[in-house]
């Protein structure tokens, strides 16, 4: 069996759990509302600008014999670079305050996954930040293939509003086969057990982002 392998048979409980939640199976039929698209687009942004600081966290903390994952991090910092911008303009297209959300906190529970993943690079292992990598760039596949046109439907929202679901969803089918053939290189037992043990995580803490997003009630910098 592959790592990559290992890695999809050991959190498939995980994966299963996280497109289990309400919040994510109403985005993909299209039944939300617009204050519910622009409170995930909220939760997002303020993940999704933690990317490129985690990145270049995990690569500082990589030794020499992990060049080759030096490198990969690095081409994920040249693509990943400014797609929070991409989130703001969305939220502003959909009729929300950007501006509030920019500069508001994020959910509890936004903060605590941030925040486990900058705790496990700094003290633990900077590689299990790939276990993160699985974990957003997947659901990010499954959100644009399956629930952006079914948002946009519902919602009678144009194309201006999904510029960072269709584009990152497009994005990540590509990372993902590349990160599929990178995770065949992992050979350190310690560092596939730190990527599976983070991505395992990871699906229990974004399921509680997405279970923190109101269904009906509205957004109050976010109408």
């Amino acid at each position: 069996m592959s790592f990559f392998e290992r890695l999809e048979r050991e959190t498939a409980v995980e994966r299963g759990a996280l497109y289990a939640v309400p919040q994510i199976l109403a985005g993909l039929s299209g039944e939300i509302t617009r204050e519910a698209y622009v409170a995930y687009l909220g939760e997002a942004y303020h993940h999704v600008s933690h990317t490129v600081p985690l990145l270049k966290a995990a690569r500082d903390r990589m030794d020499a014999a992990h060049e080759r994952f030096r490198a990969a991090l690095d081409e994920y910092v040249e693509e990943e670079t400014g797609h929070e911008k991409w989130i703001l303009n969305d939220i502003r297209n959909a009729g929300g305050d950007a501006d509030a959300v920019r500069d508001g906190p994020p959910g509890a529970a936004t903060e605590l996954m941030v925040a486990f993943a900058y705790d496990y690079v700094a003290r633990v292992n900077p590689m299990g930040l790939f276990g993160m990598i699985y974990v957003l760039e997947g659901t990010s596949i499954a959100l644009a293939s399956h629930g952006a046109a079914a948002v946009a439907r519902g919602l009678g929202l144009g194309p201006e509003c999904f510029s960072y679901l269709t584009s990152h969803g497009a994005l990540d089918q590509d990372h993902m086969k590349f990160f599929a053939g990178l995770m065949e290189t992992v050979d350190d037992p310690l560092d596939q057990d730190a990527i599976v043990h983070v991505a395992k995580r990871v699906f229990g803490l974004f399921a509680d982002v997405f279970r923190s997003i109101p269904l009906e009630a509205r957004l109050a910098h976010a109408v």
